[in-house]
């Protein structure tokens, strides 16, 4: 997630009608989208997708499945552009805007479909130093079926060495923040990753003296998705990225401290690609997880891109929100969030059971690696985590399954309320539904499960 969060909603005059852009530029889809659903004056977004089931793993594609919310705009996931790297004949120039969409100059004043995960945009230099970047690639014909998943990847891997992750194509500002290490191009919508997930990493840590943390995987996925719609997909380096959804199914007995020296294999296909002119619209990313030859997780989330001119537009009345400081609310036992330091909780008490304040940082060195006018979407999604913990009572909070999707942005001044539904109905399972609140309205929701410990019987 740079950030994850809430979007704002986008009027008919940005977004255009009946399917095309205000400009009526074309758009181009590489692979058939969801339907588009118009909802009001919010602009068009792919339907979420749930990761692959039981059914994929015999070689059946997996089928979308609707998240919990269907976002009007989600803005929780979006990521600012990084600042540019210096180089020696040029400069560093100041951060470009952030969020998490992808348009081309020609028509960077179409905004795509914002979503609540705002992402920094990659530095121009390695943008354009990275011989991974490529022009978009032509439009596929729309298969007669949906893509297969990951698992079923048959192809031979193409006999190109593998491109190396930078910090700015991933989106962070330091090199022990990036998990994805490197990629090779299977075909133009198939590719392959080497992830490293470190056992001692500041904040993704591990959760008992046995697991890696689950949320490592979501991470992953988001910053794989933000280097291929750079390098493979041609967005600009100050393009915004928002993610509209998110899902992540983990075996959490594989996610092992003792395995954390190997290399995780991270198979990858590009679906729903949809361009506007030659600018990447958005597209969604279909990741399986691989470690020692084991399988570990399997993810899905949509991206949508909007230019640093588009997003200026749409969140003007808040740009200047990170230049009034931020309270930093009282947090909650770290304990009780499942967390070790009290740095790193989220979240802040209230008088009312099962609900808490988003307690926001904008000082925490990876939460918050720079500055951004709302929430972070992996803000959001961390807040879910922790109060999933927290209502359950389940220590470590080891989910199987999270999913959350994003319907606006978060915004950074103002109390954001993350409630909970704690539900018990399935055996072996916890199931806890949480809602984030501003102002009244919805921010985002998400569902975490995590398998119930066996009670232990005494033998006296």
């Amino acid at each position: 997630m740079p950030e994850t969060g809430p979007l704002s909603a986008l009027t008919d005059d940005q977004t255009g009608r009946g399917g095309r852009p205000a400009n009526e530029t074309a758009t181009t889809v590489e692979n058939p989208p969801h339907a588009v659903v118009h909802r009001g004056i919010a602009p068009p977004r792919p339907a979420p997708e749930e990761p692959a089931s039981q059914a994929t793993a015999a070689g059946q594609p997996a089928s979308p499945a609707p998240t919990a919310v269907e976002p009007a705009v989600s803005p929780a996931v979006v990521e600012q552009p990084p600042s540019p790297a210096p180089t020696a004949e040029e400069p560093a120039s100041p951060t470009t805007t952030a969020a998490n969409p992808a348009v081309s100059p020609a028509v960077a004043e179409e905004p795509a479909s914002p979503a609540p995960t705002a992402e920094e945009p990659a530095s121009p230099t390695t943008a354009a130093a990275n011989p991974a970047v490529s022009p978009p690639v032509a439009a596929e014909p729309a298969p007669s079926s949906p893509p297969a998943p990951p698992s079923s990847v048959a192809e031979h891997l193409a006999p190109h060495s593998h491109t190396p992750v930078t910090k700015e194509l991933a989106h962070r500002t330091r090199e022990t923040d990036v998990f994805p290490a490197r990629w090779t191009r299977i075909s133009d919508t198939r590719f392959r990753f080497t992830a490293h997930w470190p056992a001692d990493h500041s904040f993704f840590g591990p959760v008992d003296d046995r697991h890696q943390d689950p949320m490592i995987v979501g991470e992953t996925l988001r910053q794989a998705s933000l280097v291929l719609a750079h390098a493979e997909f041609g967005a600009p380096a100050d393009t915004h990225f928002v993610m509209w959804d998110l899902t992540v199914r983990v075996d959490p007995s594989a996610l092992l401290l003792a395995d954390a020296t190997e290399p995780v294999e991270v198979d990858v296909v590009c679906s729903e690609i949809r361009r506007r002119g030659r600018g990447l619209h958005s597209m969604r990313t279909t990741m399986e997880f691989r470690r020692a030859g084991r399988f570990v997780a399997r993810g899905t989330g949509s991206t949508g891109c909007t230019s640093s001119r588009a997003y200026r537009r749409l969140r003007a009345a808040k740009l200047d929100a990170p230049d009034t400081p931020v309270p930093l609310l009282p947090g909650i036992p770290p304990r009780t969030a499942g967390r070790a330091r009290p740095e790193d909780v989220v979240l802040a008490p209230t008088e009312q059971p099962g609900v808490w304040h988003l307690r926001v940082d904008t000082g925490h060195p990876v939460l918050f690696q720079r500055t951004n006018d709302h929430v972070p979407g992996m803000v959001l999604f961390e807040a879910a985590r922790q109060a999933a913990t927290a209502a359950s009572g389940l220590r470590p909070f080891l989910p199987s399954t999270m999913t959350a999707g994003f319907t606006r942005y978060a915004e950074l001044h103002g109390p954001c309320r993350i409630e909970t539904e704690v539900l018990t109905e399935h055996p072996g399972e916890t199931t806890v539904r949480v809602a984030g609140r501003q102002d009244g309205e919805s921010v985002f929701t998400a569902t975490l499960t995590c398998a119930r410990p066996a009670p232990v019987r005494s033998l006296s």
